[in-house]
């Protein structure tokens, strides 16, 4: 009985102390000057009375068209390793990524890292048609789109480049 109220107790001292962290945090916003505008308040209630009728018809982000040149791969290795490029990586570790369900990018060779999309609204998932050309260097057209600092294309035509030297046996 004695632990049980020792953890009640400790239970309620955290909880006390996440409730300051929230008040202090939502008093640092507004002393930033952020806060929630009737427009945006307004704008929930009117996605809440279409019942979710309009859902599936979403405005499409500002995009160019583009091209973006680099390598599909898994995206994990780029991240976590400064050293893996678009044109000097490890293919059997790439293959290995991608077969256990890894995300597939493009990694250019400045090292910027694009998702591949659809290029329409609902997305359609771009795996089937990137995996014929995971560890090979291409060129994909479509609308390219950048939101904080996270970069996509969406997905209209693909070529492999075969004039790219690419070694595939870096560790």
């Amino acid at each position: 009985m004695e632990e049980r109220n020792m953890k009640l107790a400790a239970n309620t001292k955290r909880g006390w102390w996440m409730g300051m962290g929230l008040a202090l945090g939502l008093a640092a916003l507004a002393a930033l000057g952020v806060t929630a505008t009737a427009g945006a308040a307004g704008q929930d209630k009117e996605k809440s009375k279409d019942n979710g009728k309009n859902s599936a018809k979403a405005e499409p982000a500002a995009s160019v068209m583009g091209t973006v040149e680099g390598l599909v791969r898994d995206i994990s290795c780029p991240i976590q390793n400064k050293d893996a490029g678009a044109t000097s990586f490890n293919i059997e570790c790439v293959l290995e990524c991608v077969r256990n369900g890894s995300p597939l990018i493009i990694q250019t060779v400045e090292g910027e890292l694009y998702t591949p999309i659809s290029d329409s609204i609902p997305d359609k998932d771009q795996r089937e048609r990137l995996m014929p050309f995971v560890g090979k260097f291409v060129r994909i057209t479509g609308p390219v789109y950048e939101r904080g600092g996270t970069h996509a294309i969406g997905v209209q035509q693909i070529t492999e480049m075969k004039e790219v030297r690419l070694v595939t046996d870096a560790k």
